[in-house]
Parts: structure tokens; sequence; C-alpha cells
């Protein structure tokens, strides 16, 4: 025979039931809401940062392409030996600025042009170089300051920029004054 009315075991099964329903249902008074708007605010902010990084990296770029037609019109002993380099740069504008790079001429007027590259071509693959350099090591530098895609795209890019820097020391010095 079954036995009717409450028993210890029902009593306990209804119980954990109701407990689970609460947790579930999230009875803290309205902290999800406050917690997915916070998720959210936070995502925007990243966001932002991103973008910021992203049109910061692209300004890079097209200063440094800008740099590399300078020294090419400058001293064209050195076109052929820039050209894969330029190629290059002019690419990772493309990708910082999501598919339409500017170019050098469409610049902001407003801004200040780079000084024009030293009349002796070495030289001028020097500071080129340096150049390089200095745009690499700053974009190394925001790599834990953004999301992991940005930050893989921009270690391979100033990995590019430090081969480079290394190949524009290497054409300097094959380079004849």
């Amino acid at each position: 025979m079954r036995r009717t009315g409450t028993t210890r075991r029902n009593a306990l099964a209804g119980t954990g039931a109701v407990a689970l329903a609460a947790v579930l249902t999230g009875c803290g008074g309205g902290d999800g809401a406050r917690r997915a708007s916070a998720t959210a605010d936070a995502r925007a902010a990243s966001l932002r940062a991103e973008t910021a990084l992203r049109t910061a990296a692209a300004r890079a770029s097209t200063t440094l392409l800008t740099r590399y037609e300078q020294v090419a019109a400058a001293h064209p002993a050195t076109v052929a030996g820039l050209a894969p380099l330029r190629a290059a740069v002019r690419e990772h504008a493309t990708v910082f600025s999501g598919g339409a790079a500017e170019e050098p001429a469409a610049r902001d007027p407003k801004a200040a042009a780079p000084p024009a590259p030293p009349t002796d071509p070495r030289a001028a693959l020097r500071e080129l170089a340096a150049e390089e350099r200095r745009v690499a090591d700053e974009r190394a530098g925001t790599l834990l300051r953004t999301g992991p895609e940005l930050a893989r795209l921009l270690a391979s890019v100033a990995a590019a920029g430090a081969a480079h820097a290394y190949l524009l020391t290497e054409l300097a010095k094959e380079t004849s004054s």
C-alpha cells in the first residue's frame, strides 16, 4: 500500500525544486540587468579602444608609406629595392583601415608632412630603417592593450616592420653614395 500525505522525501524534493527555481530565475532583484549593462559598456569601451588602435596603426602605415615614396622619389637608384617593402607597407595600411587604405597624397592637409629625406641615399635608407624600427616597437608595445585578433595582426605587422628595418639597413650597405 502506498502512503498518502506529506512524507519527508516529498518535502525535501519540493524544497529542492523551489530552491532550484529561485536560483534559475535569479531572485537577486535586477542584478542580472546591471551585469548585462556593465558587460555591454565594457564591450563598447573595448570596441572603441580597438578602433582607436586600428586607426593609429593605419595612420602610422600611411605615414611610413609616405616616407618610402619620398625616399624613392629622391633616390631613383633605390626604387627597385624599396618596391616590395613599399607594397607590404601599403598592404598593412589597407588591412588596418578595413580595406580602404588612403593614399599618402590624400592625407589630412593640416597634418605635418614628414621631413624631406637626406640627400645621401645611404643616410635616407638608414633613416627609413630607423622609422620602421620605431613603428614596429610602437606596435609591439600595444599588444597587451587589445583583443587577441588585433594583437595577432599587430604582432605580425610589427615582425614585418622589424624585417623591413633589417632589409633597409642591408640595402643601405649595398647602395653607393
